[in-house]
């Protein structure tokens, strides 16, 4: 057995465990973690699981020209994280034999009042992309055979959708974005929901060009705060009228193809489902236009309530009233 079988073996076979701190950024209302750097803890876990088996990412990339890419990534959130947490992350890999992609379950562990919490349950999916330009890997050597399973030539492989209309305007410059664009009129005929495009910056791609899991990420959280400005509840009035706050109790976003640097990138995020004025559930999904035909890159869904968060930490769900609620559904004030 090669070192590289063996490291494979304890990839698909092994469960580890690694003590991470979130990052201070990510705490944006008092000491309070979003979910989005809640799941940039679950990919790290991964990234730390493939380092201990002995298939550090860099390495993969360095020596075979494979990139790891997370492709799925769910979470519910059962509690909150805080800055100050040491969180305690087990993965465990649930790959099966039939499956042509890494497989895990992941959960996040904290302390409260001297005792282990559970707080997040997650499920990840990755693969290793093959990068075929050898101008950036001179030195590639043959990946190992036992690689090749998870191994693919691009992510996804969705088909062209429906004809769209010319974009108008002006082209916009990179991290650029308009909400006014025949193509947004197109994918929002008859929804309830709100969309945009987005000029793809370099600051969102790995790999030299195409979208992660992160950026993705950044786009369901800028999806929830366009949204609701656009329904005139913003997150900033809300906060300076009632100290409510949004909060995420479940997220999840699937890969479905490779969007890329300098391409236009179509995010709707449109309202699927609402629970007794305490929960709302929207899907996100992200197009590219190419040859003049959609093509669906991404899809998600974000379950969102109300908050409020006292003493940095300490937080309560609230009930929503009828203005947030005809808001929410789109029928007016």
């Amino acid at each position: 057995m090669t070192d590289t079988d063996l490291a494979v073996k304890n990839v698909l076979g092994e469960t580890t465990t690694v003590t991470l701190t979130p990052g201070y950024e990510g705490a944006n209302i008092g000491t309070y973690i979003g979910f989005k750097h809640v799941n940039y803890l679950v990919e790290k876990a991964v990234l730390a699981h493939f380092r201990r088996a002995g298939l550090p990412a860099g390495a993969l990339y360095e020596q075979y020209g494979l990139g790891f890419d997370v492709v799925d990534l769910e979470a519910r959130l059962r509690g909150g994280l805080f800055v100050d947490d040491e969180a305690v992350l087990e993965v465990k890999p649930v790959t099966t034999d039939e499956d042509r992609a890494f497989r895990f379950e992941v959960t996040i562990t904290v302390d409260r009042e001297s005792r282990p919490k559970k707080i997040v349950t997650a499920s990840v999916t990755a693969v290793l992309r093959r990068d075929e330009d050898d101008r950036r890997l001179p030195a590639r050597a043959p990946a190992p055979a036992v690689l090749d399973r998870f191994t693919v030539p691009t992510i996804g492989d969705p088909a062209p959708g429906e004809a769209v209309p010319a974009g108008t305007g002006p082209a916009l410059v990179s991290g650029g974005t308009t909400d006014d664009d025949p193509v947004l009129t197109q994918l929002l005929a008859g929804r309830n929901g709100y969309g945009w495009k987005f000029r793809i910056p370099y600051p969102y791609v790995h790999f030299y060009n195409r979208l992660h899991m992160s950026s993705y990420l950044r786009q369901m959280e800028e999806a929830k705060h366009r949204f609701v400005a656009d329904r005139d509840i913003s997150i900033a009035a809300q906060l300076a009228e009632r100290n409510w706050i949004p909060v995420v109790t479940h997220s999840r976003i699937e890969i479905l193809g490779e969007a890329l640097l300098e391409e236009d990138l179509y995010t709707v995020y449109t309202v699927e489902s609402i629970f007794k004025n305490l929960l709302y559930t929207a899907r996100m999904e992200c197009h590219v236009v190419r040859a003049g035909r959609l093509v669906q890159v991404a899809t998600g869904a974000i379950t969102h309530g109300y908050g409020v968060v006292e003493n940095g930490n300490q937080a309560r769900v609230v009930t929503w009233d009828d203005r947030i609620d005809r808001a929410l559904r789109g029928t007016g004030s």
